[in-house]
């Protein structure tokens, strides 16, 4: 095998879809985290002149998943892998992509001079907060789309639905979704007055009452966006609502929060590994076959 594929400890499940659609078996590797709370990685596979790519969702614990994300690429830089490919199906850290207030760091950049400077060679991403984040790096990013199979995945569930942006900033990405389903789209006002999981979603964009209403965004932690914007939805007018999102940070209060919520059903892509968004609403659906279609394009890349 010209190539090795292996998993981090954040998304084993996703890592294990992936390697079945490629035909391959995950690489083996050792990650150990020492009582002090200092993590050690492992290559348990020769890698010397080989692509590596490592798969490590840096989501519900991004602190400890970033760092033994370098830790395996440091250890295949060391071990003369012929290129080095970062897998990352969700980056926590895109959310801190500019200076929300003076004398902050910016998080997302951070990040990518980090894994820059441990040796990555280029980067598989989806769905990122903000989609300059690509020119944070000086790597190639491919950066994929889960739109495709969250359409696909819903295409029947609804009658002449309404694509349904919560904010403003996810407009453009709502109307390809709306394109896909050949929909009508309308749009929230959404406003946070702080960092806290709480906005105000002001005033509602477009023609809902009557219609079926899919709710769309990029991640959700709370879900209070999702759920404000399906009550004011519901008061409008709206009949049924569904909503579509690509990485879901769920806690148990969120997940209990949706079986109170007007959301008939919440489509989420398995981007991160998340026991606590366990619900009869929550339908996932894989990603991996978009990774490993995008893996498969880049074996046997010319190495610069």
């Amino acid at each position: 095998m010209k190539f090795c594929l292996f998993s981090g400890s954040s998304n084993p499940s996703l890592a294990k879809q992936l390697a079945e659609h490629l035909g391959v078996n995950l690489s083996p590797s050792t990650t150990r985290k020492f009582r002090e709370g200092n993590l050690m990685v492992r290559l348990d596979e020769p890698v010397r002149g080989r692509d590596v790519f490592i798969i490590q969702t840096i989501g519900l614990d991004p602190n400890n998943e970033l760092m033994e994300l370098l830790f395996f690429i440091d250890a295949a830089r060391r071990a003369s892998a012929r290129s080095i490919c970062g897998v990352i199906p969700y980056f926590s850290y895109a959310k801190g992509d500019k200076l929300d207030e003076p004398q902050t760091s910016i998080r997302a950049k951070v990040c990518a001079d980090l894994l820059e400077v441990a040796g990555v060679d280029s980067l598989i991403m989806m769905d990122l907060h903000a989609p300059q984040i690509e020119g944070f790096f000086r790597v190639p990013v491919d950066h994929l789309s889960g739109r495709s199979v969250l359409a696909e995945a819903i295409a029947d569930r609804l009658e002449d639905p309404v694509v349904f942006s919560p904010d403003a900033g996810f407009v453009k990405d709502a109307r390809k979704f709306a394109g896909l389903l050949a929909s009508d789209i309308a749009i929230g006002d959404k406003v946070r007055r702080d960092h806290t999981e709480n906005p105000d979603l002001l005033e509602i964009i477009g023609e809902v009452r009557g219609r079926d209403i899919i709710i769309v965004d990029d991640f959700a932690i709370s879900g209070n966006t999702l759920y404000k914007a399906a009550a004011q939805l519901k008061e409008l007018g709206a009949k049924r609502i569904i909503g579509a999102i690509s990485h879901c940070l769920f806690d148990e209060a969120a997940t209990q929060a949706l079986t109170d919520s007007a959301i008939e059903e919440l489509f989420v892509l398995d981007t991160v590994a998340n026991q606590a968004a366990s619900s009869p609403k929550i339908t996932i659906i894989s990603a991996a076959k978009l990774f490993a279609r995008q893996i498969e394009a880049m074996i046997g890349r010319e190495v610069k």
